[in-house]
């Protein structure tokens, strides 16, 4: 099954210095539909102004993983970790049994990325921040692991779940395939152009909720980015 979400039925909220899209329940947005897809929890689609971004608060029990569209994103944590994400990067916290962080765009121009959050396969454990740059040119035709639970995904960032988040960049025509199992769930999105998926049309920015689907076949209606969530 291949459920397309709509980019402008997708939750919102505007916050000034914060503009979001939720594709599930999130905050003050709430959908009794839309709460989880498998172990992906969150997809939150941020644009973040210059020069702002999220102060310090708390997670506990959950993988996040922050993809970065455009700008850079520069994060702090209790455990004394600092680093600044591009666009194109990637960046993993496991919350793990508590963490405390900071997210803020210190770019003079907006910072656009997409926040996603995987539910682990066990609580507890020590809490950990990783971030690595992953060039699109490694990722032209096909997909690769940018963030990664299983085995064999060794270039990947580390995640406490059964789950893949991949990226692939795609120019109008071509397509990329992903083997996937009946077993699983799907989650993608193209932030910039409209893509086929098994013969299913979305646009950009549009969520794709997958089950059931052995093989996912992508083509590349216009040139554009695909970010996919892989999970249980």
């Amino acid at each position: 099954m291949i459920e397309v979400r709509p980019f402008d039925t997708l939750g919102a909220a505007d916050h000034g210095w914060l503009k979001a899209k939720h594709h599930f329940s999130f905050a003050r947005y709430f959908d009794p539909k839309r709460t989880n897809h498998g172990a992906l929890r969150v997809w939150n689609d941020d644009e973040i102004a210059p020069n702002s971004g999220f102060p310090p608060h708390p997670h506990r029990e959950m993988e996040i993983i922050t993809y970065v569209r455009k700008g850079a994103i520069t994060h702090d944590d209790s455990l004394g970790n600092h680093g600044r994400t591009v666009a194109g990067d990637v960046q993993v916290m496991s919350a793990g049994n508590g963490i405390r962080h900071a997210e803020y765009n210190r770019e003079d121009e907006t910072t656009t990325l997409f926040q996603i959050w995987i539910e682990p396969e066990a609580g507890g454990g020590a809490p950990s921040w990783g971030t690595k740059p992953f060039p699109r040119a490694d990722r032209a035709g096909g997909f690769i692991a940018l963030a990664s639970g299983f085995e064999g995904d060794e270039d990947a960032l580390p995640i406490r779940a059964e789950a893949r988040v991949l990226g692939a960049t795609l120019k109008a025509g071509e397509t990329a395939e992903y083997r996937l199992g009946t077993q699983r769930h799907a989650y993608l999105v193209a932030p910039d152009g409209r893509i086929d998926v098994n013969g299913v049309v979305a646009g950009p920015r549009d969520g794709i909720a997958i089950t059931g689907e052995t093989v996912l076949t992508v083509k590349a209606l216009d040139d554009t980015e695909i970010v996919l969530v892989d999970s249980p």
